[in-house]
């Protein structure tokens, strides 16, 4: 695949620009609001060669189409990261099914919306969800998930094709409200604002706990590969030994718990004296700075994996 579409040019489309720029490809982008799109885009590619060290003439190779049928000419590839609103989304995909060749594959971003929902298309069986983490230009993950009408061979060759890119993609074999990264996310964060509700600790407190505790481990492992190497026979071993314990616990989380909105203010409020809400683009450029980093200590800790 070496002529790719990118369907809106917000922050994830932009950042999926500079991706398959970055892997050679030569990359048209789409987004009716036009030349402020256009500008914002190019912006972050600029702004993502620079922090990256990447090859300064990629931004040569994505161009901006005057509409969806010329972005879509010749593609292989399609890639959709507009409104997460299932109409606006179902709309444009029966029309990229229509303008695009039909050996095209047509890939949805959306973060929360199963692909069903809006995928119901003659050509369903070339269109699938390809969910990355914001920004993909930094984080390799990508989701594959189809719908119950998606092809096998679509899935295998957007594996393949993201692999390709340097991406890592996860493969679900079915649909499932939040995919596997928000389910995650998503049940960790409820069972925090449990936590800090009932005042057994503070959001800072929260905070500590994965960035000087459990991150220090998942950052390289994973939960069930740092299990496994936290009991001497291994994660069956861990089970035995804890599954009670963790069982119990789930029990016990709140991941339904009824935060109010006064609770979710005041840890506005702590958050932001000391992220100030008006120097968020600082540390959101800070915080890639350590994504880049902590990606070199991954990449250093596979080379010296026993």
């Amino acid at each position: 695949m070496t002529r790719v579409a990118c369907v809106g040019a917000g922050l994830v489309g932009s950042a999926w620009a500079f991706v398959f720029a970055r892997g050679g490809c030569d990359v048209a982008v789409f987004d009716a609001r036009g030349p402020a799109a256009r500008d914002q885009t190019m912006a972050l590619l600029d702004r993502t060669v620079e922090m990256t060290g990447a090859d300064p003439a990629l931004a040569g190779r994505v161009r901006f189409a005057d509409s969806l049928g010329d972005a879509l000419d010749g593609v292989s590839h399609v890639q959709e990261s507009i409104k997460e609103d299932p109409a606006i989304k179902s709309a444009l995909f029966a029309e990229m099914d229509a303008l695009a060749g039909p050996e095209t594959v047509l890939a949805s971003s959306t973060s929360a919306i199963l692909g069903s929902r809006f995928m119901d298309i003659p050509g369903a069986a070339r269109a699938l969800v390809a969910h990355p983490v914001n920004p993909p230009s930094l984080i390799p993950l990508v989701e594959l998930c189809p719908t119950p009408l998606t092809a096998p061979e679509t899935v295998a060759r957007t594996r393949e094709f993201m692999t390709g890119l340097g991406m890592k993609p996860v493969e679900l074999t079915r649909e499932i409200d939040g995919f596997l990264l928000n389910r995650l996310q998503y049940t960790l964060v409820a069972e925090a604002m449990h936590l800090v509700g009932e005042g057994y600790c503070s959001a800072a407190d929260i905070d500590r706990v994965l960035t000087d505790g459990l991150a220090l481990r998942w950052s390289t492992l994973g939960p069930f590969g740092v299990a496994h190497l936290n009991a001497a026979g291994g994660f069956a071993d861990f089970v035995a030994h804890l599954g009670g314990m963790m069982r119990q616990m789930g029990q016990q989380a709140r991941t339904d718990y009824d935060w109010s909105q006064e609770m979710v203010d005041a840890i506005h409020d702590d958050l932001g004296a000391a992220i100030p809400v008006d120097e968020l683009a600082a540390w959101q450029a800070w915080r890639d700075e350590n994504i880049l980093a902590t990606r070199r200590i991954q990449d250093e800790a596979d080379r010296r994996k026993p």
